[in-house]
């Protein structure tokens, strides 16, 4: 009998041990787990080669085309299916699928049809592409028979809008789905099959290759170009203009988010109307910079309740940047001020029962506090949230909830909910935490608590970022916005209402109009020096900007989604759906199918493989963040073996007579 190697001995250890865990009532948490690749397996185990995304950033949009390759190099016919982040503006508007010289456009159609038609072409042996939404920031690709020899690319085509802080645009482009923490079936939502996407050890670098570039158009001077996310080189093709393309480094590409900033020369921003004119609508964006804040004068009390996430995910560099993170936010209090800290991780806990005074000495204790703190267990957000709402107030207090985390939690949803049933007790801050943070919760959390995100990936932005925290929540830059239309008539304003603008961004505002582009939009307002008020006019617009019905379409879904999440409406959804329908995008609701005509596999399902493309764990997450361990003791030899699988089959036995017992 030949020496077994180690992962054959833990694949053995995990089967024989699963049937046990599916016995078990509580241990029902839908979970990542880490993937064996076997290297005699016929079926190819990393059938996603490549990603290369392309993108073209003009003035304030940006159009963005991803290509994934697809190919099998065993002997047996699989269907691949890949999970992988988007960004959570992302209007993706199109998808092609190529085998050889054919070409196939996909269409956009209902979600249950659009499966229904990929289980029909899969079952007809025919080569097809699904692409589905699972949440606005992770999508799923099936490919349906990829053959032995095979290579098939999906081009995946999206638009985004570019809103710029502090007068500085980001684009960014999330380039891996960290694992998220699932609660168990028996209390949680449905059971969600991505969430259990396999996941390399940590250190195993990403099992594809990813490339990018980006043509950067900004329509006045660039004043700073940079990359702070990965080695890019960097070539100005103008005043205006530029090229960005990653460098070949040590580190591999695809761990991470890709973030690229810009700003304009004398710190503008792009302000003013761009329209589109269409066939049946047009469309309008407006962009109105305000005007730059007065230091204010005088604050009323203020009370800022950090909760944390000292989970397994955070262990390291998130939870390191955390507690820097807390030093400089907590070192800035005011005497007058009131603070209090909340940990969660499986449960939370609390630094006080009432929020304390800002002393130095209950600042130290509570960093003290942070400082113990590991890194470990689940990530129950909603606790650590109801106990920061839950906190007895005081009148005339200003109180603030500050949310560290990066995110990886399945239940999005019940968070959004929670922090709009108490939004009138708080304002609610999101930091995410890590190289690559579920945007979507943090975003969504910020956009359910009238906040504003604030995302740190690196160690080095902590302190610029809390710099940053403390400029925004001063004062308001712009409140009580209206806006007002005459000689044009207006319809279908995203957002309905606009909220007051507390960071150095633009008033954005997109719409419909009627007739040919005449008449004037003005916004009202006011600052810390009074009213404010700037007109623009439709003739003297920008035209000609086909991206405009997407991303107001997108706009708007994502408003009735939100909606949605907190009590799901039939009217609602058939909106969401006509939308995606209409205006040919991808939601929860409306799915791509792309079917070749070819039977290219006769027998069709039941000569196929699935096979789950493995993630690399996001730079900077450990292998606690799925609660699992990877062994690193000898290999076992034979007699451990044995031992081993006879422990497991005794206690199997021991806790089936047990059960047994009346």
């Amino acid at each position: 009998m030949q020496h077994i190697p180690r992962l054959a001995f833990l694949l053995t250890l995990t089967a024989a041990l699963a049937p046990l865990r599916a016995e078990e009532p509580d241990d029902q948490t839908l979970a990542p787990y880490f993937t064996v690749l076997s290297e005699n397996s016929s079926a190819e185990a990393l059938p996603l080669k490549s990603t290369d995304v392309r993108a073209a950033i003009s003035g304030v949009i940006a159009d963005v085309t991803v290509t994934q390759t697809y190919a099998n190099t065993g002997d047996t016919p699989i269907e691949a299916l890949y999970v992988f982040p988007a960004s959570t503006r992302a209007a993706v508007h199109g998808l092609q699928m190529t085998i050889g010289d054919r070409v196939i456009e996909a269409q956009i159609q209902e979600r249950q049809a659009a499966q229904a038609t990929y289980a029909a072409a899969k079952a007809e042996g025919k080569s097809a592409t699904l692409l589905e939404q699972q949440r606005p920031n992770v999508f799923q690709m099936s490919v349906a028979h990829i053959l032995p020899g095979d290579e098939i690319r999906v081009v995946l085509r999206y638009t985004e809008f570019l809103e710029p802080t502090d007068r500085v645009y980001a684009f960014v482009f999330p380039a891996v789905v960290g694992p998220r923490y699932s609660r168990p079936k028996s209390v949680g939502p449905g059971a969600e099959s991505w969430l259990a996407n396999p996941y390399l050890p940590e250190g195993t670098p990403p099992p594809s290759a990813f490339s990018l570039s980006v043509q950067l158009e900004a329509g006045l001077p660039l004043q700073e170009v940079r990359c702070d996310s990965h080695p890019v080189k960097i070539d100005y093709r103008s005043k205006t203009s530029a090229t960005i393309a990653l460098q070949p480094g040590d580190r591999p590409a695809g761990d991470r988010d890709f973030i690229l900033h810009y700003r304009l020369a004398g710190k503008k921003t792009a302000s003013g109307l761009l329209i589109h004119q269409g066939e049946n609508e047009n469309f309008f964006l407006l962009m109105v910079q305000p005007p730059a804040r007065l230091a204010p004068t005088e604050m009323p009390p203020r009370e800022y309740v950090f909760v944390i996430d000292v989970s397994g995910s955070m262990s390291g560099f998130p939870l390191d940047t955390a507690k820097s993170l807390i030093r400089q936010l907590a070192g800035g209090l005011r005497p007058a001020d009131r603070f209090n800290v909340i940990l969660f991780a499986s449960s939370a806990s609390q630094l006080a029962d009432r929020s304390l005074p800002a002393t130095r000495e209950n600042i130290d204790r509570a960093l003290d506090l942070i400082d113990r703190q590991p890194g470990g267990g689940g990530t129950e957000l909603t606790q650590g949230l109801e106990k920061a709402f839950a906190l007895p107030g005081e009148e005339d207090v200003s109180r603030s909830i500050v949310v560290l985390t990066d995110g990886f939690i399945s239940f999005e949803t019940e968070t959004f909910d929670l922090i709009r049933a108490r939004l009138g007790r708080a304002n609610l801050f999101a930091f995410g935490i890590g190289s690559s943070v579920n945007r979507f919760l943090i975003e969504g959390m910020a956009h359910a608590g009238q906040g504003e995100p604030f995302v740190v990936t690196h160690p080095d932005q902590a302190a610029a970022t809390a710099a940053r925290f403390a400029r925004y929540i001063s004062r308001p830059a712009l409140t009580g916005l209206t806006l007002t239309f005459d000689g044009v008539k207006a319809r279908d304003l995203e957002p309905p209402t606009l909220p007051d603008v507390f960071a150095d961004r633009p008033v954005v505002a997109f719409g419909k109009f009627e007739g040919a582009p005449a008449g004037k939009i003005t916004l009202r307002g006011r600052s810390g020096t009074g009213d404010f008020e700037q007109t623009l006019e439709l003739a003297a617009a920008t035209g000609s900007n086909p991206a405009l019905p997407y991303l107001w379409a997108r706009k708007r879904i994502q408003r009735l989604d939100d909606y949605n999440q907190l009590r799901s409406d039939p009217e609602r959804v058939r909106e969401v759906t006509s939308l995606g329908l209409t205006y040919h995008l991808l939601t929860a609701r409306t799915s791509f199918v792309a079917v070749d005509s070819v039977v290219r596999n006769p027998g069709g399902a039941q000569n196929s493989e699935s096979v789950k493309q493995p993630l690399a764990l996001p730079q900077g997450v450990s292998n606690s963040a799925i609660g699992s361990v990877i062994p690193t003791t000898p290999e076992p030899e034979e007699w451990m073996i044995v031992l081993a699988l006879a422990a497991v089959i005794a206690w199997s036995v021991l806790r089936r007579k047990k059960s047994c017992r009346p």
